[in-house]
This record gives C-alpha cells, sequence and structure tokens, in this order.
C-alpha cells in the first residue's frame, strides 16, 4: 500500500494544480496553504494506492501487488529523475 502511495504520489499531485490556484487566490496564509496542499496531495496518493493495491492484490495475489508497487514506486523515481535531468541540459 505505501509502495503504490509513493509510486502515484507525482502522478496525482500534477492535476492538483487547479486545486493550488484556487488556494492562492484564497485568503489563507501562505504556509496554512502550502500545509493543506501537501496533505490533500498526500492522503489523495494514499487513498488511490490503497485502491490500487487491493485491487491488484484481489487480481493477482498479494505478492505480486506488493512487487508491481515497487517496480511502479522505482520507476516513478526514475522518470522524474530523467526528467529532472532533462530540464537541467536544456
Amino acid at each position: 500500500m505505501g509502495l503504490w502511495a509513493l509510486a502515484l504520489y507525482l502522478p496525482l499531485s500534477l492535476p492538483l494544480a487547479r486545486f493550488e490556484a484556487v488556494l492562492a487566490a484564497g485568503t489563507l496564509p501562505e504556509s496554512a496553504q502550502q500545509l493543506l496542499l501537501a496533505a490533500t496531495s498526500l492522503l489523495l496518493a494514499l487513498a488511490v494506492g490503497v485502491v490500487v493495491d487491493l485491487g491488484l492484490s484481489w487480481a493477482l495475489g498479494p505478492s505480486w501487488a506488493s512487487s508491481m508497487g515497487l517496480i511502479a514506486a522505482g520507476w516513478g523515481l526514475f522518470t522524474a529523475l530523467a526528467s529532472r535531468a532533462r530540464e537541467d541540459q536544456e
């Protein structure tokens, strides 16, 4: 479950940009906005991670779901680092 939450954190945090824009237009202090945005992003990733892990555990078996979560977390880290490296080269 935790591996899936980690793997899905970056892809799910990207659509939260709209929520961030709404927060920026509001009256909350900057620190409260950042805390709310981080908490919302993490809770969304955890919720989707639980659903994905339970679905894959049901379909493939618990050990396969955990293994795939590890692969997905590694792939997410790899793509994030590759994207950052590509931005540094430009």
